[in-house]
């Protein structure tokens, strides 16, 4: 690719990162502005400002999925899998944090600059993950390894709770959590639900 055209996609997409976490009601010309080139390149280079929309939205699902992925490392115990998603899901927040709230808190649909399609996708591809949590939640208990219990509520209690967890590193007063003090309290409810699990 172009080193010239290379920049300006990545410069659009740095900007429509930044103003997309904060709102999802954006001009073409604030994406612009912000990533200093001219509106006329959002249309060049994704067709509208839905397709920037829909392009950052996709690199948020990447990074997430590559997270998992290490989690979920064929061989592991599950147990340690639970344990692992739990630490991925925090180092994704730590590493992009505006992509974590996109899908971990993601606007009303009709908010979406690509409109309900991509808020479908993005809503599927997050239960996807989840999926995955449940599968390894089944295994255990198929196992012997977890109780009987329903994997599809556990997996969700599980990322609800992490939602909760993570979601204080960007609280704007007392509350807030650093990073140790974040890990601690998502290790403490994996602790709950991992030692409630086992038979």
């Amino acid at each position: 690719m172009d080193p010239r055209k290379e920049r300006t996609i990545s410069a659009l997409l740095r900007a429509a990162e930044e103003v997309f976490r904060d709102r999802a009601e954006v001009t073409v010309e604030e994406i612009a502005e912000r990533a200093g080139v001219a509106p006329g390149s959002i249309y060049n280079h994704f067709g509208s400002k839905a397709g920037l929309h829909a392009a950052v939205v996709e690199r948020a699902l990447r990074a997430d999925r590559g997270h998992m992925d290490q989690a979920y490392r064929p061989g592991r115990p599950p147990i340690e899998q639970i344990y692992a998603a739990a630490d991925e899901y925090l180092a994704f927040y730590l590493a992009y944090p505006g992509y974590f709230r996109m899908l971990a808190f993601p606007p009303e649909p009709g908010q979406y600059a690509a409109g309900q399609e991509l808020a479908d996708r993005l809503a599927k591809s997050v239960d996807e993950q989840n999926q995955r949590l449940v599968t390894v939640l089944r295994k255990g208990v198929e196992a012997g390894v977890f109780r009987e219990v329903d994997p599809a509520a556990v997996a969700t209690v599980l990322w609800s709770a992490w939602n909760g967890v993570i979601s204080l590193g960007w609280r704007p007063d007392a509350l807030r959590r650093n990073e140790d003090e974040l890990r601690a309290l998502l290790t403490t409810a994996t602790d709950l639900v991992a030692h409630g699990l086992l038979t």
